[in-house]
């Protein structure tokens, strides 16, 4: 189930590219919906079946590189589970946006069914160099989709940087994958195997490098700060439809890495350099919140929003590493909020880019200065920017709250500084989205000039159902959390349990 779920879509691509083209732009489109649902439907019927006491479920294992201790092993857990789900919702709404798009799309399609793929490959795989393989790809497929369909010659420059940033985080990565292969007796990438032996426990400086060379890797692509600052030009000058998948998904790798590999097969030196994950989480936190704060381009702003946001992710991950001071089930909570906090942010982060698209695209611009008083031309859309903004900034009711609540209830026994500091986050981000809201959309109306005389035009259907579709998820977390904690809680004392040996 699992391997049909992953390679659904790159069958699909491969076989869009073998025909002649014989579609329209809109049918290549078509297909592309008609392939994420089926695998949105498959992991429902996974999720249905998924009992959450049971651990890794699903798993199919393939010898693949024998020699090397390298196979073929996927199956889904609580942590992987969820964000399965989120990446085929993520995409099917990403490809109903698209529907509208007309510049090279079989190759637009092509691109995204393959970054699909490798999503979901990495969220699946428990083997360490199937998972550096993911790893990698998604790499590849999304500096195509920046350079391919960004804005000009920035989208391209934007996509190089991209690129080579994320790509010594993947190279700091496997080296770090090594030394865990080279440690492990008898030698192994299988990460069921390796978290069972743990073997670096007592290796001291050994160890130490190894979560540095994983950490680094992963905290380029989570991204975490300093190591942010490829993102801005990538957001800003990628199509809608990419950000919101960079955002959205990509994004949720480096975080994922944490709770799947660092935490659990480095529990010795986890603990050891807790505070030092935790000062780093609070840092984004707050650095994030202020830089977005003096943005003046609304999708640069939604970028600096997702340093923010990932580095409460980073601080709970930091906090569930703080033995002293605590209990398990805070450190618990902690873990639990921070994948809460992966998909909240996959879900609300996605359909802010979506909406920005749909402003770049009237406006030809995104500054916020160069709108006012456009809730009098779109309603629609003045109405789902707002309650997007407002779910962002974690108002109780939706899926932000429920995140941030358990990680700040998590951390704030063990990091009480560190987290009283990383709360001003929260205050930040309703400033800078309430500031953003009463520029664009209250006041005299006026627009820019690149605006036709006729007027700006409210949300089309497929603009409105992808990122309604998108909030009213997160809506039914924020009132109705129990179905996803359910899943979520017994994989994050498992992980707790593991940091505790």
């Amino acid at each position: 189930m699992l391997s049909v779920i992953t390679f659904l879509p790159l069958l699909v691509c491969a076989l869009l590219l073998l025909l002649p083209r014989a579609l329209s732009d809109r049918a290549y489109v078509q297909v592309w919906i008609a392939t994420a649902t089926v695998d949105l439907a498959l992991v429902v019927a996974l999720w249905t079946g998924f009992d959450p006491g049971e651990g890794m479920q699903y798993q199919q294992r393939v010898r693949w590189i024998p020699g090397a201790g390298v196979g073929y092993h996927v199956g889904v857990d609580g942590l992987s589970l969820p964000l399965v789900a989120l990446t085929c919702l993520l995409f099917l709404a990403v490809a109903v946006y698209s529907l509208k798009e007309r510049q090279r799309v079989r190759s637009y399609v092509c691109l995204f069914l393959f970054l699909q793929t490798v999503s979901l490959g990495l969220f699946v795989a428990q083997d360490l160099i199937l998972f550096f393989v993911f790893f990698d790809l998604s790499i590849v497929g999304m500096f195509f989709v920046i350079a391919g369909w960004g804005h000009g010659e920035r989208g391209r420059a934007a996509a190089l940087k991209f690129f080579l940033y994320t790509f010594i985080g993947s190279l700091a990565l496997l080296l770090g994958f090594i030394g865990l292969y080279l440690a492990a007796e008898p030698h192994t990438f299988d990460l069921v195997d390796l978290t069972r032996a743990n073997p670096l426990a007592g290796r001291g400086a050994y160890a130490g490098l190894v979560l540095l060379a994983i950490g680094v890797g992963l905290a380029i692509k989570t991204p975490t700060v300093p190591f942010h600052t490829w993102l801005p030009p990538a957001h800003t000058d990628a199509p809608a439809a990419g950000s919101a998948i960079l955002a959205g998904i990509l994004l949720k790798m480096g975080a994922y890495g944490f709770v799947r590999i660092a935490m659990p097969l480095l529990p010795g030196s986890w603990r050891q350099y807790a505070l030092v994950i935790v000062v780093v989480g609070a840092v984004s936190v707050v650095y994030g919140a202020l830089v977005a704060l003096a943005q003046t381009d609304f999708k640069r702003m939604i970028a600096y929003t997702s340093v923010n946001h990932m580095g409460y992710v980073v601080l709970a991950v930091g906090a569930a590493g703080t033995l002293a001071g605590t209990d398990a089930q805070a450190r618990s909570l902690a873990v639990t909020g921070a994948v809460t906090q992966m998909v909240s942010h996959g879900l609300i982060t996605g359909a802010l880019f979506l909406l920005s698209g749909v402003l770049h695209d009237r406006g030809r611009t995104y500054a916020i200065d160069a709108y006012s008083g456009l809730a009098a031309h779109t309603p629609r859309f003045a109405g789902v920017t707002a309650v997007a903004a407002f779910a962002s900034l974690g108002i109780p009711g939706f899926s932000g709250f429920i995140a941030e609540f358990q990680i700040f209830t998590g951390s704030l026994a063990s990091r009480t500084v560190a987290t009283a500091i990383a709360l001003t986050g929260i205050l930040l981000t309703a400033a800078l989205f309430l500031r953003a809201l009463r520029s664009m959309f209250l006041g005299v109306p006026r627009l820019p000039q690149s605006i036709p005389t006729g007027g700006i035009s409210d949300l089309e259907r497929t603009e409105t159902v992808p990122t309604v579709t998108l909030l009213a998820v997160a809506l039914v977390i924020g009132v109705v959390p129990r179905w996803l904690l359910d899943v979520i809680e017994p994989a994050s004392r498992t992980v707790i349990e593991l940091v505790a040996r």
